[in-house]
């Protein structure tokens, strides 16, 4: 054992796993073919998103390397680049160089001829990405050094000065700032569009009494119109905070430079108007450091993945035997490799599931930001692919949650068989006996021993024959069947917002008109 081990080549090169025939002085190596020769790994990340026209492109000299003597190596160049998945940027990075150029000319910082050079190559480089023409190369970093070069090697010296009074710390921002904003404006479409299947869902619906859940235990009856409006106020209120972050973020910070601004005589309120922002970032230290915008976004995300996640459950659940209160059609259904008879809601199952990918791209983002000091750090790079995929995972959940709810029906005699069960009118007897001028705690008492009576004799609150309740009270009257089963429950329901079918025609009718849903046809 001595003499393999410190022979100065032994017969594996690489760690194996040893086991022993009769002498520990005779090891085997299980896997001996495996390390015959040494391979040579890479990092997987170096051998991901790489195209042909990548690899095979020879090196060219940074944008920023003339005061480098030396060249990165590939596995830096490997690592640090972003442009495999920053070009989503692209045609706000262009949008924004446009912006940039129209103001130098203006403040007399680059000719109008380098202005119109600039413009024209701009818009054929948007020209070829949009054909998938354009070459993106991982030696140019990111989307930024991308389109510059590109534009460099289009037209030659005046794309040299568009990056005049701009760094790429306040350049990138800009693009997110910019991505963001038509993100939002998406998601708040997406968001309408399950509204409105919700909405359509309850009108086909009308009159449909389920059983309300508390603890999920049987509680109160509700209308079914009343549960699907509950999730269009839900979705509504995420909506509202996308626009809120919306306007947050819509402040320009282009002009800010690496950190300190520039000495240069730019026009930052120019650039933003023409970029549609509210106004330029007061501070740019601030302007070039601030995640804040990115940090509500994608907790607004968040809690719209938390709704449809437990919109997802209702109705996984829903599907199942167990209870049987929708049967999803066969085109939003899955089955099973094994079992023939399975029927699976796949689709709402994995908007609840993929809740917490959405989550996850949160604290990605919190944990990044976490003790970052001003202002600018390479940290920040990280900000974007957390974005991207909260984005596309949350429009994807809404829409196909929007597509279960327009291929589903609800089991009405099911749901009626299911009524029964639960006492579901007990807490409407309280509330006559309230009617009848006795406290609440003690009217909570004797329903509680009517309730107590009627699991003796199996049977409902509205079996009990009248001498049989008055034998828990005498204030107890002919009139007290109107109060009970749930049908009779339902309509003695009145306050604001609550589960009264008048109350739920108003509630309807509010959204009818908010979403303009038209209610003799499919949205």
């Amino acid at each position: 054992m001595e003499s393999l081990l410190s022979s100065p080549t032994p017969f594996f090169s690489s760690p194996s796993i040893f086991v022993s025939s009769q002498s520990v002085s005779n090891p085997r190596p299980i896997l001996p073919l495996l390390y015959r020769s040494k391979p040579r790994f890479e990092p997987l990340w170096c051998t991901m998103g790489q195209s042909s026209e990548t690899e095979t492109t020879p090196k060219e000299t940074k944008l920023w390397g003339g005061r480098f003597e030396e060249s990165v190596t590939d596995i830096v160049e490997k690592f640090t680049e972003s442009i495999s998945f920053d070009k989503q940027l692209y045609k706000h990075d262009i949008m924004g160089s446009k912006a940039h150029a129209s103001m130098l000319a203006e403040q007399g910082l680059i000719s109008v001829s380098d202005r119109d050079s600039i413009l024209q190559g701009l818009d054929e480089i948007d020209r070829r990405i949009e054909a998938g023409e354009f070459v993106w190369r991982t030696d140019r970093e990111d989307v930024h050094m991308n389109i510059e070069a590109a534009l460099t090697d289009m037209v030659g010296e005046p794309a040299k000065k568009l990056h005049t009074a701009r760094s790429r710390n306040d350049q990138v921002l800009t693009d997110f700032r910019l991505w963001c904003r038509d993100a939002i404006d998406r998601i708040i479409a997406s968001i309408r569009h399950l509204q409105v299947a919700l909405v359509n869902l309850a009108l086909t619906n009308e009159g449909l009494i389920i059983p309300g859940y508390t603890h999920l235990q049987r509680a109160q009856p509700v209308l079914l119109q009343h549960l699907l409006l509950a999730y269009v106020e839900q979705l509504d209120r995420d909506a509202g905070r996308l626009l809120d972050c919306r306007a947050r973020l819509n402040f320009c910070p282009l002009g800010a430079c690496a950190l300190a601004g520039t000495g240069l005589p730019i026009d930052r309120f120019m650039t933003s108007d023409a970029l549609g922002f509210t106004a330029p970032m007061r501070n740019s230290i601030d302007a070039v450091s601030d995640r804040d915008f990115v940090l509500e976004f994608l907790s607004a995300n968040s809690i719209i993945a938390i709704h449809l996640s437990r919109l997802g459950e209702e109705w996984v659940l829903w599907a199942s035997e167990e209870f049987g209160f929708i049967t999803p059609s066969d085109s939003v259904s899955t089955g099973s490799s094994i079992m023939p008879q399975k029927k699976n809601p796949d689709p709402m199952e994995l908007v609840r599931g993929k809740s917490a990918r959405v989550i996850g791209d949160l604290v990605t983002l919190l944990t990044l930001c976490k003790g970052l000091p001003l202002a600018y750090n390479r940290d920040l790079q990280e900000d974007k692919e957390p974005m991207f995929d909260s984005v596309k995972t949350i429009v994807g959940m809404l829409e196909v949650s929007a597509e279960f709810a327009q291929n589903i029906a609800f089991n009405e005699e099911r749901i009626q068989k299911a009524l029964p069960a639960g006492y579901l009118d007990a807490t409407t007897l309280a509330d006559y006996l309230v009617k009848k001028g006795i406290p609440f705690r003690t009217s909570h008492d004797i329903v509680g021993r009517s309730v107590a009576l009627c699991v003796a004799k199996s049977c409902q609150l509205q079996d009990l024959s009248l001498d049989e309740l008055r034998s828990l009270n005498p204030v107890f009257d002919h009139d007290v069947y109107e109060f009970l089963g749930v049908e009779n429950a339902v309509k003695k329901f009145s306050s604001y917002g609550s589960t009264g079918s008048a109350c739920v025609a108003d509630q309807l009718d509010y959204w009818v008109t908010k979403l303009e849903i038209n209610r003799t046809g499919p949205q």
